[in-house]
């Protein structure tokens, strides 16, 4: 259990780690290196757009690793997500700016970008299957706590890096080739994530299902057919954790180093703070679930994020950095105890057969509802009515998670090898 815990943290932070450089670049050069034609306004927007279409990506990556998750193995696939995702952070290092490559720049960005989260869309759900599938069950909470932990440590990475390169580089020098450092480094943290990966072994659960040949034939269908509830309302119980940590992270730290003129390394250095609440949320929760039940510890997190939206932006505005790091750390531990708990709960809400696709799909369709589109609606409702409509919208997405969660069931106790559910 231990190696298998090692491969499911190191896998998902070194792929979070890929994904959230991008984030983070985002906020702060990516509009000036892809978009220098538009507004300073226009050009955020365009880069949130661009930070978007990954999450449009992962469902279909879903449904394209879940098919073969469910009808090959969970192994295979968290080998290849790997691959997938480096292959494309190390491309956007290697891109060429607008200045040199013309409208083909942003053009490439996206597609890389898009191939980002085919590769993020096929890895959560195999990394926590694997926890998931090989734990004992009264552990299943704790042990999906590692992949649940992955973010976490993959933020750190990623904000440590460029908090680094900030401090150490001129500003000409960050915009110039500094930011492109962080992408270039992710192809050593794959080759160490392909040596961990390689050396487990399959899960029990997906053993037994090639034991008995009952591999569904098409899972995306069967899902749908069979799991329509569990797929659409734990899609919805993401939804607050992801506009939570998007709030917190990539929209906060373009709003405090762009409107309120936080300096951009205070901004780092307060994400670095923040994001150890989200790993204590995180752990706290997915622990406690084993005792309390998922259910109940994703209620008291969407409940607390529902009230933490309307103080988030109060405390940003008062541009002071221990403020505001109470403001992203109280967030991101909000998100954590719903995050946290999800790794054994989004997997035992379906049946062992489709289990890759329907977990990793409700997970990324969260993504679509809560991070896809809340940096930018964000910056539409700042510059529209005020910061206080963006905490409002915050709380918003932490109500419609608190009413799906209700609608769920309580899972801890179920059986991961019946082919019923």
């Amino acid at each position: 259990m231990s190696r298998i815990a090692t491969a499911s943290l190191i896998g998902t932070a070194i792929e979070f780690y890929d994904f959230y450089i991008y984030g983070i670049a985002a906020a702060l050069v990516l509009n000036e290196a892809f978009f220098p034609n538009l507004s300073p306004a226009t050009a955020t927007l365009a880069s949130f757009s661009t930070y978007a279409v990954a999450f449009v990506a992962r469902p279909l990556g879903s449904v394209v690793f879940g098919h073969f998750g469910d009808r090959v193995g969970r192994k295979s696939m968290l080998v290849v997500s790997l691959l997938l995702m480096g292959l494309s952070t190390v491309a956007i290092g290697l891109l060429p700016s607008y200045s040199t490559w013309g409208l083909w720049a942003p053009i490439a960005l996206v597609t890389l970008r898009f191939l980002q989260g085919i590769g993020l869309g096929g890895e959560w759900g195999g990394a926590a299957l694997l926890a998931v599938e090989h734990a004992p069950a009264k552990r299943r909470g704790m042990f999906a706590a590692f992949p649940q932990l992955g973010p976490s440590l993959g933020f750190f990475a990623a904000t440590a890096v460029f908090l680094a390169l900030s401090t150490g580089l001129s500003e000409r020098a960050f915009s110039m080739w500094g930011w492109r450092v962080p992408f270039l480094a992710s192809i050593v943290l794959v080759a160490v994530g392909l040596m961990v990966r390689l050396k487990i072994s399959e899960t029990p659960a997906f053993a037994t299902v090639m034991a008995r040949n009952d591999a569904s034939r098409i899972p995306f269908v069967e899902v749908l057919r069979a799991h329509p509830k569990e797929l659409l309302l734990g899609a919805g119980a993401m939804t607050a954790a992801y506009g939570l940590f998007y709030t917190a992270t990539t929209y906060c730290l373009s709003y405090a180093t762009g409107p309120l003129g936080v300096e951009r390394n205070t901004m780092l250095v307060v994400s670095l703070v923040a994001v150890l609440f989200l790993a204590a949320g995180t752990w706290l929760a997915a622990v406690r679930s084993d005792t309390f039940g998922r259910r109940k510890m994703v209620l008291a997190g969407t409940a607390a994020a529902t009230l933490w939206g309307l103080a988030l932006f109060p405390l940003m505005d008062t541009t002071h950095p221990l403020l505001i790091t109470l403001a992203l750390g109280g967030a991101l531990f909000c998100m954590g105890l719903i995050y946290g708990p999800m790794g054994a709960y989004l997997p035992e809400l379906f049946q062992v057969r489709v289990r890759y696709s329907g977990a990793s799909l409700a997970y990324n369709l969260g993504g679509v509802l809560g991070g896809a589109l809340t940096p930018i609606v964000a910056a539409q409702l700042q510059s529209g009515i005020g910061s206080s409509a963006v905490g409002w919208y915050v709380s918003a997405l932490g109500m419609v998670s608190l009413c799906c969660v209700l609608l769920l069931p309580e899972t801890r106790q179920r059986d991961l090898y019946s082919s019923a559910g």
